[in-house]
């Protein structure tokens, strides 16, 4: 049996099982298990190698593990820019990040083509780090808001050494707002279930009209913000997509077959609706 899987801590909200086992029948790759385990952070040293004696090929990684398993292993390129790893190749002992590319091919399989616009990422976590560094590498103008501007000017400063990634601005969203934009991401988790109604555009300053907001936020399919968006004449996108590709690379980093996204998508919104219907 050829083994994967998650750790984290909680662990047991985590999607991951389902969409890549999804995947595993649909290829007939009945030899392959997608576990989740869950690692308290006192004990992560431990808990990697665990499933590495194990015989485990790979894990993902989630909160609250992604900057602290770097320690303990290679981090790649992509890794080391965002500043997490997400994704552990056992083989080869490299960490590596899925999310910014994630990301970025959910935009372009939704027909946004990141090149040129001009984006605002809101939040300065690790999943606005991704967003920022993958907008950035492909020549989308980026500028930042968060609720705390000096962890906003530690994220522009972080990929300027990490990445060499420069032209990053810093503002609030009264700034924002007044700035021609293309592109809003939300990187935040404020209208996450069960805080459906919160919106990080704060009440009283004007939405832009027109624009396409990406919410990394899944649940619910169609948040605050998003309906903000259409409200407005723009177009919403929600944060599926980017959660099923994000976990199709690493797939394909582990299996060495390209799984298909579709499959995982489709496994994704049916675990939700049973949430939902619950």
């Amino acid at each position: 049996m050829n083994r994967v899987g998650v750790i984290g801590f909680p662990v047991e909200h985590s999607l991951s099982p389902i969409m890549h086992d999804a995947a595993f029948d649909a290829l007939g790759m009945s030899d392959w298990l997608y576990d989740a385990m869950a690692i308290p952070p006192d004990i992560l040293r431990l808990g990697l190698r665990e499933p590495r004696d194990h015989g485990y090929i790979g894990i993902n990684v989630t909160v609250p593990h992604k900057e602290a398993v770097m320690a303990f292993v290679r981090p790649d390129e992509k890794a080391r820019a965002i500043g997490a790893v997400n994704t552990i190749d056992f083989r080869s002992n490299i960490g590596t990040n899925t999310d910014a590319d994630g990301f970025i091919e959910d935009l372009r399989a939704n027909g946004i083509a990141p090149e040129g616009q001009s984006a605002l990422v809101l939040g300065a976590g690790g999943a606005a780090r991704a967003a920022v560094y993958g907008l950035a590498r492909v020549g989308a103008e980026v500028a930042i808001v968060n609720r705390t501007k000096t962890r906003a000017d530690r994220l522009a400063a972080h990929l300027k050494a990490s990445a060499g990634i420069s032209g990053v601005k810093v503002m609030t969203l009264d700034e924002a707002a007044d700035r021609d934009m293309s592109l809003i991401v939300n990187c935040t988790s404020v209208g996450l279930h069960p805080e459906i109604k919160q919106s990080p555009w704060i009440h009283g300053v004007p939405f832009p009209e027109g624009v396409t907001v990406y919410d990394m936020v899944y649940r619910p399919a169609n948040t605050a913000l998003m309906q903000q968006c259409v409200a407005h004449g723009g177009r919403a996108i929600g944060g599926l997509g980017m959660l099923a590709r994000q976990g199709a690379i690493a797939f394909e980093l582990w299996t060495g077959v390209q799984p298909p996204v579709d499959v995982m998508i489709s496994a994704l919104r049916d675990a939700l609706e049973e949430v939902k219907d619950s």
